[in-house]
């Protein structure tokens, strides 16, 4: 769609030439009125000769003529009133002859005798973005495409209707290039990882033809812009629209938008229930209402998470780990419950030794968190010294018994006497992380 709404953007002066452009004037009995000062006056040309160049070379309907025609009246006539004009009908011409080179050689001619050319901008933004999407100079191709659409969109708001385009046509022609303008400028600035920027641009262009058949081209990348790591402020949006591109979407790239998609409302909302319903709606529904929502899952604080641990589970069946989150994290009560049924009693289990400060003085770590970050959450005296031949080595697995005596909260620490190397190995308790705080 963008692309057919260009190649009518570079063509379209075409059709204009008799009412940009006049005959060399006549006299005349009398002079006409002055003209308002905001009306835009016709363009003359007052030399027949210079007339005369250009509108034969505006007449030739081969490309390749038209392009020699142009380019030789811009020799000749280098200040000519229809300078911008023939510059347009040229880039066109260089279009229709599949010279991107020109094409591109064109545009910026055009911008240096009016940097507010609407067509010379749409057109570098357009090329631009295509000539990084596949792969040529991506970097430098999107960073120019992003400078052109911003422009575009800043010349838009003072931009006139040129005189002789009816007005229905002048709105649509800005409409169109607006769409051009906000998608280059918004896959630049995701490009460029900023999302802010990019969710504003490619959400304007979303929301200007939501129904365009090419959208998805806008609509995946201000999907992505909204879901991206970070402050999640607008993950409702986000989920909204990553559904949208999975209705749209074709191919392989759909199951993998899909599955993207899952993934991220099930972290958002705990589950993925719903999801089939989002998909279904966004088949039909092209923009979130002001009334969509969907519950955001709040998961349980770790003093949440002891309780239930708590409630469920014995504390002799607990892991290490559980009972240094109940003991560091739960409230009072639950950490009462859990070091009652610890305090002054043998347990028998392994832990990994951190530092050896003397033959009867382990450090050691007892949940894999510590043992990852190699802290010691487990003080041991043993109740005799350990024979040299069976002292074990640092950042190694240790099997003992232990009477927990005391322990500190925060960081946690349990305290441990009357410890006894074991021979036979013990059960080894099964691994759990602490949980994550929030």
């Amino acid at each position: 769609m963008k692309k057919i709404v260009l190649a009518m953007l570079l063509v379209a002066a075409v059709t204009a030439v008799a009412q940009t452009t006049t005959a060399p004037a006549q006299p005349a009995p009398q002079q006409p009125p002055a003209p308002s000062p905001a009306a835009p006056q016709k363009k003359e040309i007052k030399d027949p000769a210079e007339y005369n160049a250009y509108v034969g070379a505006v007449q030739q309907q081969d490309a390749a003529a038209k392009v020699s025609g142009l380019e030789a009246f811009l020799t000749q006539y280098p200040n000519s009133v229809m300078k911008e004009d023939a510059l347009e009908l040229l880039m066109g011409a260089y279009q229709q002859t599949a010279n991107q080179a020109k094409t591109l050689e064109t545009a910026q001619k055009i911008l240096l005798a009016n940097p507010c050319n609407i067509r010379a901008l749409a057109l570098l933004a357009y090329t631009k973005r295509a000539m990084a999407e596949a792969g040529q100079n991506a970097q430098q191709n999107l960073a120019e495409a992003g400078q052109n659409g911003e422009k575009g969109l800043q010349c838009l708001q003072t931009a006139t209707k040129p005189d002789g385009t009816p007005a229905a046509d002048w709105e649509k022609l800005k409409s169109q290039t607006a769409g051009i303008f906000n998608g280059a400028a918004g896959i630049s600035a995701y490009q460029a990882k900023n999302y802010a920027k990019a969710q504003q641009f490619l959400r304007a262009s979303v929301e200007g033809d939501p129904t365009n058949p090419t959208i998805l081209r806008d609509l995946y990348p201000l999907a992505l812009a909204y879901l991206a790591p970070g402050p999640a402020e607008k993950d409702l949006d986000g989920l909204f629209f990553i559904a949208r591109a999975s209705n749209l979407a074709q191919g392989a790239g759909k199951d993998q938008i899909a599955k993207f998609g899952k993934s991220k409302y099930n972290k958002y909302h705990g589950s993925e229930e719903g999801w089939s319903d989002l998909l279904a709606k966004t088949a039909t529904v092209t923009l979130p209402d002001k009334d969509f929502t969907i519950k955001q899952y709040v998961p349980p604080t770790p003093a949440e998470q002891s309780a239930a641990l708590v409630k469920s589970k014995k504390v002799q069946e607990m892991s290490f780990a559980e009972w240094q989150m109940v003991l560091s994290e739960g409230t009072p009560e639950d950490a009462d419950k859990v070091w009652s049924a610890l305090k002054g009693k043998p347990l028998q289990m392994v832990a990994h030794i951190i530092t050896i400060d003397s033959s009867s003085k382990l450090k050691l770590a007892g949940s894999s968190d510590d043992i990852d970050v190699k802290r010691a959450d487990i003080d041991l005296t043993m109740t005799a010294a350990i024979p040299a031949k069976q002292m074990p080595k640092e950042d190694a697995d240790f099997q003992f018994e232990g009477t927990p005596v005391s322990y500190v909260a925060k960081p946690f620490v349990m305290t441990m006497n009357e410890g006894v190397l074991l021979v036979k190995a013990a059960p080894k308790p099964p691994v759990h992380k602490k949980p994550k705080a929030h």
